[in-house]
């Protein structure tokens, strides 16, 4: 038999005491702002195995599995893509919608109540009111939109001016086209506060 097996208790004992009291004697010999490590405690990083692979994200067994696995993944992406072009996420915003001179172009029109979003609504009524066969209902219906394509213009001509006036006071070195940046916020004003995207950061009334 192996001079392992034939240990007495009383040195098992000793050893398990000496191999304590080495523990307590390095731990005492660390600064009192030492961390140890999880390879010291003996803790395992949950995330990971011993191949490395992240263990969320196990080898798929079949294609099946792996074309199930790309779709999970693209829609989580398209998801956190659309949320985050809906909160003005420079990452994830189009082309038209990118740049800081957009960004103030957009709150200055989410900053006032624009005729423009009331258009869609306007049209509706009229189209229907042309409709019906009363000449009066119908003259009343032909004024209505002449009224309400005349506030848009008006409002549009505003739209722009107030564009003007602030990119030049705080982007002079631009070099965005200016007629460009009247043609998207007016475009933004004639849609419903609600649908705009990317959503509104700044409530009507406030300064941009």
């Amino acid at each position: 038999m192996s001079p392992l097996f034939r240990r007495k208790p009383a040195d098992l004992v000793e050893d398990a005491t000496s191999s304590v009291e080495q523990e307590v004697t390095s731990a005492e010999s660390r600064p009192k702002g030492y961390t140890p490590s999880k390879k010291e405690l003996g803790v395992v990083t949950p995330k990971r195995v011993a191949t490395g692979r992240r263990v969320q994200d196990p080898a798929p067994a079949n294609r099946k599995e792996a074309y199930k696995q790309l779709r999970e993944r693209q829609r989580a992406e398209r998801a956190e893509a659309a949320e985050g072009m809906r909160n003005g996420d420079e990452r994830y915003l189009l082309a038209r919608d990118r740049g800081p001179e957009r960004s103030l172009v957009r709150d200055i029109v989410d900053s006032r109540r624009t005729v423009g979003s009331w258009f869609i609504g306007g049209a509706v009524i009229v189209l229907i009111g042309s409709s019906v066969p009363n000449p009066l209902i119908q003259q009343i219906s032909t004024l209505i939109w002449a009224g309400l394509a005349l506030a848009v213009i008006l409002d549009s001509i505003l739209i722009a001016r107030r564009i003007k006036k602030l990119v030049k006071e705080r982007f002079p070195q631009t070099g965005q086209r200016l007629g460009s940046l009247y043609l998207y916020g007016i475009m933004r004003g004639l849609t419903f506060r609600r649908m705009r995207m990317p959503k509104p950061k700044v409530d009507l009334g406030t300064k941009p």
